[in-house]
């Protein structure tokens, strides 16, 4: 009997489904549409259909043969983008009322004196200050005043808050005042959702550690309200693994821990698409990499530099500063379902507003007319005019192309040229993206490989390239369902963090290797609360540093072994090494800072595997399914365009463009002047021909 390892990816137009059979090594993809009103009925619905389909002949349920499960959200994304958490209470030091309003005195946009501040989570009544002060150093300057915290919490309970947040400002040094703080509301509160900064980010910087805590608690019941439903849908399917869900650093945790730390899986979807691509590039020789993950409503790209993405400890998300560690990832509003309109200057312009899962793109036929991307492709005959997802979802090419058509009326200009336009801007502005993570960071992407993936990702993926002078793309096996795929190569995962601000001096070594000690401790009690056996073990160390003076920080790996002086000076060299690609030059005369030291515990588990398939020879006539005319910028017409379906092809096989591959999950699009071959992983490398 096959035992399956199970990844779902729940994304906003589509949730996709891997299976692994660890006996077999066999893997098998499945793919529905999301359900937005309850996205646990689609994944246990996807589940179940996908097992039915690979065991139609199983006695009993399918789902009692599943060994593991671990799934992607965007549960918690979602919630944020569109305020959809809960009445939040906040209490905080007496006299920081205000700061969650103030926040760093930013405008969004320094350029736009228009801009709009994102909401602010907590309204000003329900911010709660009490007397309380712990200095920088540890010293307790003043007392919580227990009888005004007794008041703010009946306050908040009067006001039916259902979560609360506490965030004291020196908390992260010396937590006590929090912790009872915590503990007179749960007396007093009985029945909310309760985060603490000291448990949540305990990291200097009292703003963006105050953001985290509040959205933590703002997103907290919202996370544990869907879990609470797909745990027993899992179970009504006949599910008896432990389930997992990824955390925003590529890992995996609990449904109870991710109950208590929604803030950590707001990139819970994206992060296992990262970890998937690092898993192929590993073993298919792509070490440096930029990662090309479009969806049906964003785009999501990362860099990846010698096998490895680099972890943010802190980041932006949606307007609203998180300090959490997660995959550094960057997400632009363009998808499949990205709508395509006219500004007020009369330009074409396409996204963020997307036409999500329903009623999605108007070739869906369920009442949209506002074209989107996936409309345009539709009509040039990129993607299949007839059919999507094997065949299993029909497609109006005749709506499709009205809706362009209107659009075109407007622009004055033709259809084609029309839906080829709002490729060209849809591709612009994911190039823009790329440049973020890559030229602005000190990276040529023309020295990386284009790794393309997501439903929509191959399709444009070569376009992509060619904007940005990117001579080669790489197309997984299964590009649709990755973000499902790397729920099956990833381990368990947890992040410890202490911020000691000291000079990067002789002297300094002692003070690491006790606060470094420490950590490990709370990294062990974490190996033991999950199970891992000691083999399993891996941790890592880093250190955030900065130049005297400076506002912001460098992570730098710490070298293995005994921390000593020379483990300092091994610092310092790899900071300035860090700096000077970062930002173009090192002062090296300057005083170096050690300001947070970072652990992260990996327990590592089994793996899906990927298999190694033999060469059959060069010539792919045998994978060709048919042909059809698509319009290619190009010629500025249609060219008759042979289709090849993504099962015949196998390694060794070439062909040269222009060509289409079509899969369940995906559409590749290779055009004139790009060669394709297929390795022995069957992946599809696309490259540039000379």
């Amino acid at each position: 009997m096959s035992r399956w390892r199970i990844g779902v990816d729940s994304g906003g137009t589509f949730t996709d489904v891997c299976l692994f059979d660890e006996q077999s090594g066999r893997v098998e993809v499945w793919k529905v549409p999301s359900t937005p009103d309850d996205p646990s009925r689609g994944i246990a619905g996807g589940v179940e259909e996908g097992l039915r389909r690979v065991a139609p002949s199983a006695v009993g349920p399918p789902a009692s043969s599943v060994s593991y499960f671990g799934h992607g959200t965007t549960v918690a994304t979602n919630a944020l983008i569109q305020h959809r958490g809960v009445k939040t209470g906040l209490v905080t030091t007496d006299g920081f009322r205000d700061l969650l309003e103030i926040g760093r005195q930013k405008r969004p946009d320094l350029y736009d004196i228009q801009a709009d501040k994102p909401l602010i989570l907590v309204s000003r009544e329900l911010r709660m200050e009490v007397p309380e002060r712990v200095a920088h150093s540890g010293e307790i300057d003043t007392p919580l005043d227990e009888t005004r915290m007794r008041v703010a919490a009946r306050t908040l309970a009067a006001a039916g808050v259902r979560a609360i947040a506490v965030s004291f400002l020196y908390g992260f040094i010396r937590p006590e005042h929090e912790k009872r703080a915590v503990e007179i509301l749960r007396e007093e509160n009985p029945d909310a959702f309760i985060s603490a900064g000291h448990e949540i980010a305990p990291e200097f910087r009292e703003y963006e550690r105050l953001s985290t805590v509040v959205l933590n608690a703002y997103l907290g019941p919202v996370m544990g309200d869907y879990l609470k439903k797909l745990g027993p849908r899992l179970e009504m399917i006949g599910m008896t693994a432990t389930p997992h869900l990824t955390q925003s650093n590529g890992g995996v945790i609990g449904f109870a821990t991710a109950a208590d730390l929604p803030v950590r899986t707001i990139l819970s979807g994206p992060a296992t698409g990262v970890v998937g691509a690092q898993a192929i590039g590993a073993i298919s020789g792509f070490a440096d990499l930029i990662t090309f993950d479009m969806g049906g409503t964003s785009t999501d790209v990362a860099l990846l530099q010698n096998g490895r993405c680099k972890l943010a400890s802190e980041a932006t998300v949606h307007g609203y500063p998180i300090k959490a560690p997660m995959l550094d990832i960057h997400t632009v509003g363009a998808g499949g379902g990205s709508i395509a309109y006219i500004d007020a200057g009369g330009l074409l312009k396409v996204g963020p507003r997307s036409a999500g899962a329903d009623p999605g793109p108007v070739c869906y036929g369920r009442g949209n007319d506002e074209p989107a991307v996936t409309d345009a492709n539709v009509v040039l005959q990129t993607l299949n005019p007839r059919h999507l997802l094997g065949g299993r979802m029909p497609i109006r090419h005749d709506l499709a192309e009205q809706a362009i058509a209107r659009l075109a009326g407007r622009l004055g200009l033709g259809t084609m040229e029309t839906a080829q336009g709002i490729l060209s801007v849809v591709t612009a502005n994911m190039a823009r993206a790329i440049r973020v993570i890559s030229v602005q960071r000190g990276h040529d992407p023309r020295d990386y490989a284009l790794m393309a993936f997501g439903g929509a990702g191959p399709l444009h993926a070569a376009r992509l390239a060619g904007e940005l002078e990117m001579k080669r793309v790489v197309v997984p096996r299964n590009p649709g369902i990755l973000c499902a795929m790397g729920l099956l190569l990833t381990d368990l995962r947890a992040d410890f963090a202490a911020t000691r601000l000291m000079a990067a001096a002789e002297g300094a070594a002692p003070r690491l290797a006790e606060t470094f000690a420490a950590l490990a401790d709370r990294a062990g009690l974490w190996f033991e609360q999950e199970g891992i056996a000691a083999v399993d073990r891996l941790l890592t160390r880093t250190v955030d540093m900065r130049y005297h003076g400076q506002n912001y920080e460098l992570a730098v790996a710490l070298p293995e072994g005994a921390i000593k002086s020379a483990t300092v000076d091994a610092l310092i060299a790899d900071f300035t090494d860090v700096h000077r690609q970062r930002y173009g030059f090192a002062a090296e005369s300057e005083q170096v800072q050690i300001v947070t030291l970072r652990l992260e515990a990996v327990g590592t588990v089994r793996k899906a595997r990927l298999s190694v398939h033999p060469e059959v020879g060069p010539d792919p006539a045998g994978a060709i399914v048919g042909r059809r005319p698509v319009w290619f910028p190009e010629a500025r017409d249609f060219v008759d365009t042979p289709i090849y379906g993504r099962d015949g092809l196998l390694p060794g096989h070439r062909f040269a463009g222009p060509a289409v591959v079509e899969q369940m999950d995906a559409t590749t699009l290779v055009p004139p002047g790009m060669t394709a071959r297929v390795d022995v992983y069957l992946n599809l490398i696309l490259e540039t021909a000379l």
